[in-house]
């Protein structure tokens, strides 16, 4: 593979760049091979380079319209339209997306080099001279970074090539490898990493970014509860697994639902409060947050940006589908429809509803520099979860799983759930407050192939997922269930044939 065979190069570059911090001495601009890696700090640094392709998530190619990789799970949805023709945004509204697509390849980059940095801490941290405690804490963090990194492939591509080693110099091992099903890679990698990191003594909360307990076990939850679901459809005991899991974030973590939502896009609530993980983002280049300029009204004279995109915002037909009253819908809470100008004390009227998740209200207006973080798990996350796999393990909901959903109902000052209700009624109203209380936040799509079911927001029904037809007239098939393999993968490596169905 392309971007596998360029891992070690990568690698080698990034860990001298992470090391500048930790280390006294003046850093070279690589590694010999007879380095000395037995450093306390070197080992830190090994650790440091696992989360530097976390900002993937959102990003993958600065300058390129193509590069914002937060987009190609919204614009999937059906739920989401874009000012911008340059982000390849139609062909994803009509599903006429391929191998060549954009994002297809770049989420592909960067969870790979993700996976790369993370075997490359794994292999090294043990021959650090530190205390076994730490060692351990800092493989907890490598481990679950590189099953966050593969839950993504898995559930993008499903079968994907298994890395768990370092490509060595000079003679590197055959890296034309073949694809392993999804399954092997949850039962070999994902599950067991993250298995082996909680066994570890890392902290229940961590506010200053890492990986902590809670970021371990939300993780866990999320990956059992997938496993559970489609495409694996691994069995009942996963749902109690996951439930475990949420559960013991909810009593252990600390975390407690903001009482505004206002409160998520203030930056001094970065890593405390409701979220548990989050990627870290500063006011400065390359560092800064993008989707705050991604997510503003395509030309619209409101901030110090010199493009605002307007590349991702909501349906019509998604803003009125949520229940009357809900806070959520209301301006400036979770979306706007006008602002003033950045000159002049105007109001500008929008022609559509936009998202108003990721305004950071001083970049706006002064810097252009949003340090606003990028959420993975909050705890709203993981009340559903525990909502949603509870009630599969249990045949219903229980008393936690009911107050849970009632708190987030109640933020968004909706009346309680009834006294009584059966487990079909209650699985879909937690699916229901996942699509409002969780959009555009990378997880609806996601939601979308693991249950197979996708809320039509003109009917209020829930339709199967394969023959849903979107509000513009595209309907899913078999084959939207899984991205393709890149082309340019191919290119170089014909192993990774044949495509997914339909490609």
């Amino acid at each position: 593979m392309k971007t596998t065979k360029h891992i070690l190069i990568a690698l080698l570059v990034l860990l001298s760049c992470s090391c500048k911090k930790f280390l006294e001495e003046q850093p070279t601009n690589f590694l010999t091979p007879d380095a000395d890696l037995t450093s306390p700090k070197v080992a830190r640094a090994f650790a440091n380079g696992c989360y530097q392709n976390l900002q993937g998530l959102i990003w993958g190619q600065p300058s390129s319209y193509g590069g914002n990789t937060y987009n190609l799970m919204e614009f999937m949805t059906g739920k989401a339209n874009s000012d911008l023709g340059q982000t390849g945004f139609i062909n994803f509204q009509n599903l006429s997306y391929n191998i060549t697509s954009f994002y297809v390849d770049t989420w592909w980059q960067r969870m790979y080099l993700g996976v790369g940095a993370c075997n490359l801490a794994i292999e090294n941290i043990p021959k650090a001279i530190q205390a076994p405690a730490t060692t351990t804490n800092q493989l907890a963090e490598a481990r679950a970074l590189r099953a966050l990194y593969y839950f993504y492939l898995v559930r993008l591509y499903g079968a994907v090539p298994k890395i768990t080693v370092v490509p060595t110099v000079p003679t590197p091992p055959n890296l034309n490898l073949s694809r392993s099903p999804a399954k092997a890679i949850y039962d070999s990698i994902i599950i067991p990493d993250l298995v082996e990191a909680a066994k570890s003594t890392l902290p229940w909360k961590d506010n200053t970014g890492g990986v902590s307990m809670s970021m371990i076990q939300s993780l866990l939850a999320d990956v059992y509860l997938t496993y559970a679901g489609a495409a694996i459809n691994g069995g009942a005991q996963y749902y109690a697994l996951s439930a475990a899991a949420s559960k013991a974030v909810i009593t252990n973590s600390g975390a407690s639902l903001f009482k505004e939502y206002t409160d998520m896009i203030n930056p001094g609530n970065k890593n405390i409060g409701e979220f548990i993980f989050q990627v870290q983002y500063a006011a400065s280049v390359p560092s800064t947050n993008p989707l705050t300029a991604l997510t503003i009204p395509n030309y619209a004279g409101i901030s110090k940006y010199s493009d605002e995109y307007g590349s991702v915002y909501p349906t019509p037909q998604f803003i009125k589908s949520f229940p009357a009253g809900d806070k959520r819908a209301q301006e400036r809470q979770f979306f706007y429809t006008k602002y003033r100008k950045i000159n002049g004390t105007d109001t500008v009227t929008f022609r559509n509803t936009y998202i108003y998740k990721f305004f950071d209200s001083l970049a706006v207006r002064n810097t252009a520099k949003s340090d606003l973080n990028y959420t993975v798990y909050r705890l709203a996350d993981v009340y559903l979860m525990y909502a949603e796999a509870s009630n599969r393990a249990e045949g219903g909901p229980n008393a936690d799983a009911k107050r849970y959903v009632n708190d987030i109902r109640l933020r968004a000052k909706l009346a309680p759930l009834p006294a009584s209700m059966t487990q079909t009624a209650f699985e879909q109203e937690v699916w229901l407050q996942r699509y409002f209380e969780l959009c555009f936040e990378n997880k609806m799509w996601f939601d979308m192939i693991r249950t197979r079911k996708v809320h039509n927001d003109v009917t209020g029904n829930w339709d199967n997922f394969i023959g849903h037809t979107t509000v513009f007239n595209a309907t899913f098939a078999e084959k939207n269930l899984l991205f393709p393999v890149p082309k340019q993968e191919l290119d170089v490596n014909p192993n990774l044939l044949p495509n997914n169905p339909g490609f």
